[in-house]
């Protein structure tokens, strides 16, 4: 749904005025820039005289500019502009317009859009002025006139009182007159601290920092147990921005992640931020059974870390501080149910358990095998063929029964009476549990409506399939995604072994689902969208460095518009991806190893989507 539809425009322009002021502090606005210019939403000459800009105290005054002339001459187009910045790449480029979109969705803007009345002092003066009566305004003359002979009288004595002698042309420091200062007066009292969390500016999101790495924490999606620390356009869960900033040996988020030097475990108790369990390492486990890592524990403050090192590693794995317990309880009485995922095996099979979807051992779908969705029960029938099979003992996760996950209440169990939709399933609800919850192309659930594969489990966005579905939407004609299309024509499509020059030579029309496969094939692959969108956007020296820039995007649109003639031609536009990451990103062990594996996944696929024999050493 999208919040334009339904919002009047008064509404979406109160939202623009009273956010104004935070999107002209955008670090990086040129990308926010260069679309509004795209959509005759500013001035030419105003754009061009922002782009020569360099001071950023410069660039942000400029910036609140544009936006102000715009909210005064073009707010007839507020629509336009919500729309052209609400675009998935702006958003990923700037968090805090995704926030705005929520807000907008769930109608929490109102909360903070109710402003007094303007005043003008200049409308209210002449008020009172037209309001006084004759005799006042005399009055007010003459006392003006007053005045002014007054001043006159003290300038002619100052100026007598400040003429230079003849011995000397300088005033004294007693003679000179004191300028006077402004003062800009701080709301906070002297020495005290200014707690941002606090703040209405910062009620969804807050800045943090983890040694030298910043980056803005949605409230919302911490307490979720999501992804919830944007760096740039990327979002991390709490651990992740842990080791993404170095600190991973510190083992705790909460107290090495810090929003104005103060821990987020000390603003989780004192309530100003709410958090759900994280999967990390912590540094002390209460069961040996259940592993350390389903439970997150915040460490004290940093004396209390001082004592803990004195008392020497021996007393710290026997004793853990009250604190710790009462959060490893809180974690057990509210465990992460949101993003869960768990591996587990019966057998020699092999699956995914998905805790959202979990309701018992025959209700809710909720494991997940290369070929479809089971029940536990399912599942334990299918891997071992047993007629009596006992789900909690025979399903397997890292060596423990899943009793241990249902005991340590991960997977919590309804009851019989349970009317949910998993309980009790609606045709709807059932054939829905059939395919997967997000779409496996983005990974994501929000956005259009899923269409899902009638073969497979799989779901897709319209736009992110290949090719687009251009099916409507509540349908009951069957589908069939390109996987299970590929899948079907390998029994005729594959012949003799063919020379990778004559794979390469190949016209593309007549290869056009190959392709498709192998495109969808990386993109899936390619979990965190890291080379979907064009990388300039987003690194500024990228187009210095790089002077053909090639991303999983561009190819895929030349790939709909048929601008390849060959194989070949498809297959150098994917490969000079990974050459680009390769050149831009030495000394970046991490990316590097991530992309090669990418590059080596694509390359092997392609082997043997064309059968291309491979050439010997000799």
């Amino acid at each position: 749904m999208d919040p334009l539809d339904f919002l009047k425009s008064e509404e979406l322009l109160q939202v623009f005025h009273c956010h104004k002021t935070e999107m002209s502090c955008y670090e990086s606005p040129t990308i926010f820039i260069n679309q509004l210019r795209d959509h005759n939403l500013i001035p030419e000459d105003s754009y061009k005289k922002f782009t020569r800009m360099k001071s950023k105290d410069r660039i942000k005054q400029a910036f609140y500019a544009l936006l102000n002339s715009l909210e005064k001459n073009q707010s007839q187009h507020i629509e336009v502009f919500w729309r052209c910045v609400f675009k998935e790449t702006i958003m990923n480029q700037y968090p805090h317009l995704r926030l705005l979109r929520n807000s907008l969705l769930d109608g929490s803007f109102r909360d903070y859009t109710q402003l007094p009345e303007k005043i003008e002092k200049e409308e209210s003066a002449e008020g009172k002025r037209k309001e006084m009566s004759e005799d006042e305004e005399e009055e007010e003359t003459q006392a003006n006139s007053v005045k002014k002979k007054k001043k006159r009288k003290r300038k002619i004595v100052l100026d007598e009182e400040e003429e230079p002698s003849v011995s000397s042309c300088k005033l004294t420091p007693i003679q000179r007159k004191k300028s006077k200062k402004v003062l800009f007066s701080s709301p906070l009292k002297r020495g005290e601290k200014g707690k941002i969390w606090t703040w209405p500016l910062y009620k969804f999101q807050i800045p943090v920092t983890c040694g030298k790495k910043e980056g803005m924490l949605n409230r919302d999606r911490l307490a979720k147990g999501e992804k919830c620390i944007a760096v740039g356009r990327e979002w991390f869960t709490p651990p992740q921005f842990e080791s993404f900033a170095g600190k991973e040996h510190c083992r705790s988020w909460k107290t090495s992640i810090r929003c104005e030097n103060v821990c987020l475990g000390k603003l989780i108790k004192e309530g100003h931020l709410k958090s759900a369990g994280f999967i990390v390492r912590s540094k002390t486990a209460k069961r040996l059974l259940f592993p350390s890592d389903l439970i997150t524990v915040c460490e004290g403050e940093d004396e209390e870390e001082d004592e803990e090192e004195e008392q020497g590693s021996s007393s710290r794995k026997a004793n853990v501080s009250d604190e710790e317990e009462q959060e490893v309880e809180q974690a057990e009485q509210h465990p992460d149910v949101s993003k869960k995922v768990f591996n587990v095996t019966c057998g020699t099979k092999a699956a995914t358990l998905h805790v959202k979807r979990f309701a018992s051992g025959d209700c809710g779908k909720s494991i997940r095998t290369e070929t479809s969705w089971m029940t536990p029960l399912e599942f334990v029938t299918w891997a071992s063929h047993q007629t009596d099979p006992l789900w909690r003992r025979d399903i397997m996760w890292e060596g423990n029964p899943l009793s241990v996950l249902t005991e340590e209440r991960i997977l919590q169990m309804h009851s019989r009476n349970c009317s949910c939709e998993l309980c009790i399933p609606g045709l709807k609800d059932w054939e829905n549990q059939k395919n997967d919850d997000e779409c496996f192309i983005c990974k994501r659930e929000e956005g259009e409506e899923l269409v899902v594969c009638d073969i497979c489990p799989l779901s897709f966005h319209q736009k992110c399939h290949l090719p687009p579905v251009d099916i409507i939407l509540g349908d009951k004609s069957r589908w069939m995604c390109t996987f299970c299309e590929f899948r079907t024509a390998q029994k005729w499509m594959f012949g003799e072994e063919m020379e990778r020059e004559a794979a390469m030579s190949g016209q593309i029309s007549q290869h056009m689902m190959r392709c498709q496969y192998l495109l969808l094939y990386l993109l899936s692959a390619d979990k965190e969208q890291h080379f979907a969108t064009n990388p300039s956007l987003y690194l500024k020296d990228y187009s210095t460095i790089i002077q053909m820039p090639m991303w999983t995007g561009k190819v895929t649109d030349k790939l709909q518009n048929n601008l390849y003639q060959t194989v070949g031609e498809f297959a150098s536009d994917v490969q000079l991806i990974f050459a680009n990451s390769a050149f831009y990103n030495q000394g970046n062990d991490g990316f590097l190893t991530m992309s090669n594996k990418l590059k080596e996944l694509f390359d092997s696929e392609l082997m043997k989507v064309f059968n291309i024999r491979e050439e010997s050493d000799d």
